[in-house]
């Protein structure tokens, strides 16, 4: 199969009326447009074809249920922008995270602690769009009132939990796969309900975006599993945030490097 088989192919699977092709031959590229919501995509055609070669019909399938959900989150987007506030959640990133949308637009951003960020999202459903300055006014809605909606949002999330214990110490993982699973940190009913079970020391720690690991922290065993645990959370997680865990006490969040070197400051000067 070439380049031309291959658009032609495409064409006679996505069938929408709204679409417009333009295949330029000299990048081996497709432009595909949507004429409604005056949206598009480029797609890399040396990138299917590499795939087909393994993967034969399963490739082209693969493509073809990408492209259809991407426009399909792109019209859910657009009819959700003259929909009220309820569908707009916090979402957890780290401090490195693009505050720019692509476009160029100022993400609707709230600082969190010197690691976390919190931006705003619209959600889509199997997806979701971080809001930006311009989509505030296409909403009609203040930053406020979205900021407002989003911590009430976070609540209506469930908080089921898995429990595991190490050397002493018990770790709750809350991994709901539904893209706000960090988030979670944000839920503060839930942080002070957790905190009357805890025995030891809260912590939480949000390593990549699909976890939240709450510590109940006994003894100082419990500090090095979780820095294990954190580590691998991280470097597995496909949007890391970070490494550090926080210890939560009255309702704040401070870094366990802070924590330790404050109570061994204080255990020097008692000594």
């Amino acid at each position: 199969m070439n380049s031309k088989q291959l658009v032609e192919l495409l064409k006679q699977k996505l069938t929408n009326p709204a679409f417009t092709w333009q295949h330029d031959e000299k990048t081996d590229r497709v432009r595909l447009n949507h004429k409604v919501l005056n949206k598009g995509m480029e797609i890399s055609l040396p990138e299917i074809l590499s795939k087909y070669e393994m993967k034969k019909d399963k490739a082209i399938n693969e493509v073809v249920y990408t492209i259809s959900q991407t426009f399909e989150a792109m019209e859910k987007e657009t009819q959700s922008l003259d929909r009220s506030t309820s569908h707009i959640y916090p979402v957890i990133r780290s401090t490195s995270f693009p505050v720019k949308s692509n476009e160029g637009h100022d993400l609707v951003v709230t600082d969190h602690t010197a690691e976390t960020r919190i931006f705003y999202a619209l959600d889509l459903g199997n997806t979701y769009r971080l809001l930006d300055v311009n989509m505030l006014i296409e909403m009609n809605v203040t930053d406020s009132e979205v900021k407002e909606a989003a911590r009430f949002q976070i609540r209506k999330l469930s908080t089921e939990l898995k429990e595991d214990h190490v050397a002493g110490n018990i770790f709750y993982f809350l991994n709901a796969n539904d893209g706000y699973d960090a988030t979670r940190i944000l839920n503060e009913p839930f942080l002070k309900d957790m905190q009357t079970k805890i025995e030891g020391d809260m912590t939480l720690s949000v390593p990549h975006q699909d976890v939240l690991i709450i510590g109940d922290i006994r003894n100082e065993a419990g500090y090095d599993v979780l820095a294990q645990l954190t580590m691998h959370f991280f470097t597995t997680g496909k949007v890391p945030i970070t490494s550090l865990s926080f210890i939560y006490e009255d309702g704040e969040l401070e870094p366990i490097f802070i924590m330790a070197k404050n109570r061994l400051e204080k255990e020097n000067k008692d000594k």
